[in-house]
């Protein structure tokens, strides 16, 4: 036993030694999924993307269905798409997947560019879709793009379409040079295929293994963490004003309550959201101020009990600067004019009638209850501080205004706290003997 015990060892040792080096030498694939108008956050997250298929040696798969940049550099992230050291192949998909302004420039940034049936690519322009200006020329970006697919060694010339072509027409202008359906389909055509990278020709393996005779290869998915799709998906002009509006009227129903509930929590929940899609994409000042004035006004006139000339002139406020608001952004991302003439009568019916009749219908049980101060009423329920009473004929909620009272004490209402009746014990009549206490 004790001269096998060496040999078990030096047995345990090669294994592993080969076995690392078989898990070092096995090809791998990073699929990463850019969906939407790429903001900060995706931005960093397809950095990242690109930094992590740096460090183990994986070709990127950029999952790519886009209108192009908000806010952020899309030279600049192509740029460092081209200057990766792995293998970067682009692939627009599934349909209905576009690749359109930043979208494109990935196409020409990547070693390869792939496209699915049924996908639109193109145009080139707006580059960046918060529609400021731009840095650089058209001209300029074409002929960056150009000098990059000739430094790849992709096929040429180069075409820049005006407006947005189907696949086989992005193949046929050399934007792309494979058609799959699928990443797996793009897997398989991409196999055996020889493709530029920063530090020269790279042989691809990707095709995943259906038998045992076959190289094994590592495919792995990324995405979006929960926090990141919620901060994504909140910087978008149309979900910035949905959240907007919506976040308001929660809050604008519950200055017509006595305390702070759920609308309250959630519409606040919601304008944090809207203020940080705020700081992503760029708003009008006007069209904001517009909107939160007409929104105030509403407010105002629910307060005041009636239906009048500050309604209206808070529904054009309200319109004017949702319209407005977004209004420099590409018509690819702008807020869509059918919401918000929906949203602006959704609003009127709201705070026009909705809140008006919650807030009569609360003073109309507010005077109730003032009425019944001075009255007795009995506990129907342990109050610490409150619970149940029930006080001429009605179950009302009740509270101790000093220390518990038992289940079937007499109790006087001393006054009245919003909806909430403020109560005292009853002192027991000279002829009555004390209530026994609740078990």
């Amino acid at each position: 036993m004790r001269r096998a015990a060496p040999f078990v060892l030096l047995s345990a040792l090669v294994w592993l030694v080969a076995t690392g080096a078989v898990a070092q030498e096995r090809p791998s694939v990073l699929v990463a999924k850019v969906d939407g108008s790429i903001d900060r956050t995706l931005a960093s997250y397809l950095r990242g993307a690109i930094e992590d298929a740096e460090r183990a040696g994986s070709t990127l798969v950029v999952q790519l269905d886009s209108a192009g940049t908000l806010d952020q550099d899309a030279v600049a992230l192509a740029q460092r798409l081209h200057d990766a050291t792995v293998p970067v192949i682009v692939w627009v998909g599934p349909s209905p997947a576009k690749a359109q302004g930043a979208g494109l420039l990935f196409m020409y940034a990547a070693s390869l560019g792939a496209v699915a049936p049924g996908v639109g690519v193109g145009p080139l322009e707006p580059l960046d879709l918060a529609g400021g200006d731009p840095e650089v020329s058209t001209a300029q970006v074409q002929t960056l793009a150009t000098g990059w697919v000739t430094e790849r060694g992709r096929e040429t010339p180069v075409t820049f379409p005006e407006r947005p072509v189907p696949g086989a027409a992005a193949i046929r202008g050399n934007i792309a040079s494979v058609a799959a359906a699928s990443v797996t389909e793009l897997l398989d055509e991409l196999d055996g295929r020889t493709v530029g990278t920063a530090q020269g020709a790279v042989t691809l393996h990707t095709r995943i293994a259906t038998s045992a005779s076959e190289r094994p290869v590592a495919v792995k998915f990324v995405d979006l963490g929960p926090v990141d799709r919620v901060l994504h998906a909140a910087a978008s002009p149309t979900w910035i004003y949905v959240l907007l509006v919506l976040g308001l009227a929660g809050i604008a129903f519950e200055s017509t309550q006595p305390g702070f509930g759920f609308a309250g929590f959630a519409g606040t929940g919601m304008l944090a959201l809207a203020v940080y899609g705020l700081t992503v994409v760029p708003f009008s000042w006007l069209g904001l101020a517009l909107l939160l004035g007409g929104i105030g006004l509403l407010t105002l006139d629910v307060r005041l009990r009636r239906l009048g000339p500050l309604t209206a002139l808070g529904m054009l406020g309200f319109v004017a600067g949702s319209f407005l608001l977004f209004g420099g952004v590409a018509d690819a991302i702008d807020v869509s004019p059918w919401l918000i003439w929906s949203f602006a009568v959704a609003a009127l019916l709201y705070w026009g009638f909705g809140l008006t009749v919650a807030v009569q219908s609360r003073e109309r049980l507010t005077s109730t209850q003032r009425g019944l101060v001075g009255l007795v009423g009995e506990a129907r329920g342990e109050l610490k501080p409150d619970g149940p009473v029930f006080v001429k004929g009605t179950l009302w909620r009740g509270r101790s205004a000093d220390g518990p009272i038992p289940a079937g004490t007499r109790v006087r209402v001393r006054g009245v706290d919003g909806l909430i009746l403020r109560v005292e014990p009853e002192p027991p009549a000279a002829s009555e003997p004390p209530p026994e206490p609740a078990a």
